[in-house]
């Protein structure tokens, strides 16, 4: 008796909390929030890649498995918190193949996996050209990075390690599944550039009945729901999971009722709008628009380019050019005179290897007419800029947006937000900064918990950009 009523007490003594795996491609790592979204425990690690059958680099799904559940486990055995509910955001474009015995199938193919030509030429002389598939799905072209032709290139390229699929998921429902057994589907999963939804339709795409793909899915359910089950002795409200930019969006969606764009800068500098629910039109898909599906299933209307990436890439290139080294950018700061004196005679100086947004084509870079590494590193803020600028008033489109959040890693670039706030000076233009990315819209989502106009301001620590008094 006395032994039971100890072990009542420290189970009352304990922390409430929601558990989060949020899945990055490089950064893998598990949240614990209170009731109020506090963070209160973090664990970061990153996980040795392995290879397909073709040799291409991917993620070790065995491994990532492994992790998440000796993560778990030793959570549960805490003496000092009590999960209550647990959720994952993960990247998209990625689908877990079960046979009938839940085993996984193949490996987790990575979507900058290129897929052969003839498979693709396949695809669009059966089902419509690269633009019709792209209009109607709301997803630019992109071979693996549209998850639905990972399936019909596993179908035509191993057919019959597909005739063993039972289920494919995409891999927040696999996590998901991992704890549950129960194989589903939702939202911001299959609206994620995946060429499987039909946006004006609202439904999955003909070519997916046609191929018989929707059978391999598991049933459609909203992204908030979440399965009451007992796991490991406990009883634990385990979510569906969800997409990793859907849950970034999350918490500005419900705490901000008046339209708004959020611009989220990465590896990846993605414009969302989800205030604007036209149809795509070609100029839209040349132009690399795409939609989003919210948790609600409404479409959000996106714009991106790889501009983080393209970034990485020319600073290297300036560092061995000046001879400084990696990391010295991060010191400049924005340049009145210096930017002034650039756009006098506005040119193309920079040849970008990763973006295929339209521009002025170079054979190479000339960093010629630049006498320091501020100056050249300037003129490449000017010309990426340029393309940013673009891409947002995509997004925005003829929606009476007045206000825009910038998050991510380039909200610590003095020069990029300088030039946002020039640029874009007829907007509220708002930095934010939450460490916690997409884990706690993954959180908030399977909570009912109301969240009001200050939860922004109070954990996102939220900074109004002044726009520039620019004279000579």
């Amino acid at each position: 008796m006395k032994r039971s009523l100890k072990f009542s007490i420290i189970e009352m003594n304990k922390q409430k909390v929601t558990a989060v795996f949020d899945i990055g491609k490089t950064n893998k790592k598990f949240f614990l929030f209170d009731k109020n979204y506090q963070e209160v425990f973090r664990d970061y690690t990153r996980l040795p890649l392995t290879v397909d059958e073709d040799g291409y680099p991917t993620e070790d799904i065995t491994i990532l498995k492994q992790w998440i559940k000796d993560t778990f486990h030793s959570i549960l055995e805490s003496e000092k918190y009590e999960v209550k509910s647990i959720n994952f955001s993960t990247y998209g474009a990625s689908l877990v193949h079960l046979d009938h015995h839940g085993n996984v199938l193949t490996p987790l193919y990575n979507y900058t996996k290129p897929i052969e030509k003839e498979i693709t030429d396949e695809f669009y002389a059966k089902y419509g050209g690269e633009l019709k598939i792209a209009k109607e799905t709301a997803s630019p072209q992109s071979g693996m990075l549209n998850s639905g032709l990972q399936l019909f290139w596993l179908k035509k390229k191993y057919p019959e390690i597909f005739s063993k699929i039972k289920y494919s998921l995409h891999l927040p429902q696999y996590l998901s599944f991992l704890f549950t057994g129960i194989p589903v589907s939702e939202y911001t999963s299959i609206g994620c550039h995946t060429n499987l939804w039909n946006y004006d339709k609202e439904d999955y795409h003909e070519w997916v009945y046609a191929e018989g793909f929707d059978q391999l899915f598991g049933p459609i359910v909203p992204t908030a729901s979440s399965i009451n089950t007992s796991y490991k002795g406990k009883k634990i409200k385990i979510g569906v999971g969800i997409h990793d930019s859907s849950s970034a969006l999350l918490p500005y969606i419900l705490s901000k009722k008046k339209p708004f764009l959020l611009l989220s800068t990465g590896t990846w500098s993605i414009s969302l709008n989800p205030f604007n629910q036209e149809s795509l039109d070609e100029l839209a898909i040349k132009n690399n628009c795409l939609n989003y599906l919210r948790v609600d299933g409404k479409r959000v209307k996106a714009s991106r380019f790889f501009m983080g990436n393209e970034y990485r890439i020319q600073v290297e290139k300036l560092g061995e050019y000046y001879g400084k080294e990696y990391g010295y950018h991060r010191d400049v700061e924005f340049d009145s005179d210096l930017y002034l004196r650039l756009i006098e005679n506005p040119s193309i100086y920079f040849k970008f290897e990763g973006i295929s947004l339209k521009r002025k084509e170079l054979h190479q870079t000339d960093l010629k007419p630049f006498a320091t590494f501020e100056e050249a590193y300037h003129q490449l803020m000017i010309e990426l800029m340029e393309l940013q600028i673009h891409t947002i008033k995509n997004a925005i489109g003829n929606s009476a947006i007045y206000k825009i959040y910038i998050d991510g890693g380039f909200t610590d670039n003095d020069v990029f937000m300088k030039l946002m706030a020039h640029h874009f000076n007829e907007f509220k233009v708002l930095s934010t900064h939450s460490p916690l990315g997409s884990a706690l819209g993954a959180a908030m989502v399977i909570s009912n918990k109301k969240v009001d106009a200050k939860f922004l301001k109070e954990n996102y620590r939220m900074k109004k950009l002044v726009p520039l008094l620019l004279t000579r």
